[in-house]
């Protein structure tokens, strides 16, 4: 490490970049939520939208937990934040454990949901904002890098942990979630250890700043305070894109084992339980890489094209992928067609925050980052209760009516993505959404 009046190795702010993908590595085993949903329902008796709304929970209080820890970054910075985030996040593991063996649904939502979330948002909004200002010359790709961890954080839990924890406690849950707390928190404590700002005045060997630029990102000159930028109707539009392509994407992350195993049982109904699972845990392991790899793939490519564009083509191709999952039955299409739904969600998750920078410019970006971030919070409400609603209410229509939801989500935020401007640095972009 360096002291705060050295200038920095250039390999320096490569490390910060590794261990905020390991910190975000450890949160995104969020995203393997429903490899639990079934046991859980089956062990406790709880029905999909009680178990559903543990996941709610935590994206919910992730979202404004986000928001805060943006807020006050500048005030703790990003080390503390993120050490406060990884203790939390453990802890709500911890006390879910706790309310597993309590057979106690609310104190599960208090654990695994209120507490566990609240680490999340810390501990996520945290190594994003900071990579920004150790990049300033590659902010879409290095975002795209750190949130590709979180990505694929449901590889690391489905396909590693919760099936050999799973077996080494005998389909014990409690067990699962206590050793899944006390593991995550301990390397998530280490990697945030490792964040830190960079020096005032620093900037990357041999680069230097743009002119100032004439698109959507000459916005930042109308924006002189955070509450300014979060009340201006670009905020608002950014808002509702986001909130659209995470609600859409994320009503599949909760339930894609679910469904797939229904789709699989369908075909042949003396299938075996255990292999449902197994068909389930691959699926989630396989669109977590897809998940993982938009991030980085959109994020690098909105370099190229434009935030907008970026994230008009990711919303009007969605529209067709769901509209092709009202009508498949077979188990390889629908799989095929979630894991192109979650390269474009986690696509806006690796494209949002350097748009979020070129809009408001770099300064107000780790407060509008953070503050953005309850889209994702009424999305994770928003998307698994309809899903889950739709399981209980309409059980053999319920993916249908799902993804019909889905559609109407993504048709919104491509009408937001349309009015953004033909991209970040034309001059229709720097007029249209003032």
């Amino acid at each position: 490490m360096t002291d705060g009046n050295a200038v920095p190795r250039a390999g320096n702010r490569w490390s910060v970049a590794i261990a905020g993908t390991l910190l975000q590595l450890c949160l995104g085993t969020v995203y393997a939520w429903s490899f639990f949903q079934k046991p859980l329902m089956s062990a406790y008796g709880w029905s999909n939208k009680e178990a559903a709304l543990t996941f709610s929970l935590t994206i919910c209080c992730l979202g404004v937990a986000a928001a805060a820890g943006g807020i006050n970054l500048g005030r703790f910075g990003p080390r503390k934040l993120a050490v406060a985030g990884a203790l939390l996040f453990g802890l709500g593991y911890l006390i879910a454990a706790f309310a597993l063996s309590r057979h106690s649904l609310a104190l599960l939502y208090l654990g695994y949901g209120v507490v566990g979330g609240t680490g999340l948002g810390l501990g996520y909004v945290t190594p994003i904002a900071t990579a920004v200002k150790w990049f300033p010359d590659r902010r879409g790709l290095v975002t795209g890098m750190v949130v590709m961890g979180f990505g694929f954080g449901a590889l690391l839990m489905s396909k590693l942990l919760a099936p050999r924890l799973m077996d080494a406690a005998g389909g014990d849950l409690v067990r699962v979630f206590a050793w899944l707390g006390a593991g995550l928190g301990a390397v998530s404590l280490g990697a945030a250890a490792f964040l830190r700002n960079p020096p005032p005045g620093w900037r990357p060997e041999g680069w230097t700043p743009p002119p100032p630029p004439t698109g959507v990102a000459a916005g930042a000159e109308f924006c002189g305070s955070p509450l300014q930028c979060v009340l201006s109707g670009r905020f608002a539009m950014l808002w509702t894109m986001f909130f659209c392509n995470i609600a859409a994407g994320i009503a599949i992350i909760g339930f894609q084992s679910p469904l797939i195993q229904s789709l699989y049982a369908r075909l042949d109904p003396a299938t075996d339980g255990r292999t449902l699972a197994a068909y389930g845990a691959t699926l989630i392991a396989v669109s977590s890489i897809f998940n993982g790899l938009g991030r980085f793939f959109w994020g690098g490519l909105s370099d190229r094209i434009g935030r907008a564009w970026t994230f008009r083509v990711m919303l009007g191709t969605q529209i067709l992928a769901f509209a092709a999952l009202l009508f498949t039955g077979n188990p390889w299409v629908f799989g095929a067609l979630v894991c192109y739904v979650l390269l474009c969600y986690g696509g806006g998750f690796g494209t949002m925050p350097s748009f979020i920078a070129d809009v408001f410019g770099p300064k107000m970006m780790p407060y509008v980052y953070g503050t953005i971030l309850t889209a994702w919070s009424a999305a994770g409400l928003a998307g698994p209760m309809i899903v889950g609603f739709c399981n209980d209410r309409w059980k053999e229509e319920a993916s249908r009516y799902s993804f019909m939801a889905g559609m109407i989500f993504l048709v919104i935020g491509l009408t937001m993505a349309l009015r953004m401007g033909d991209d970040r640095f034309g001059p229709r972009a720097a007029t249209s959404t003032r």
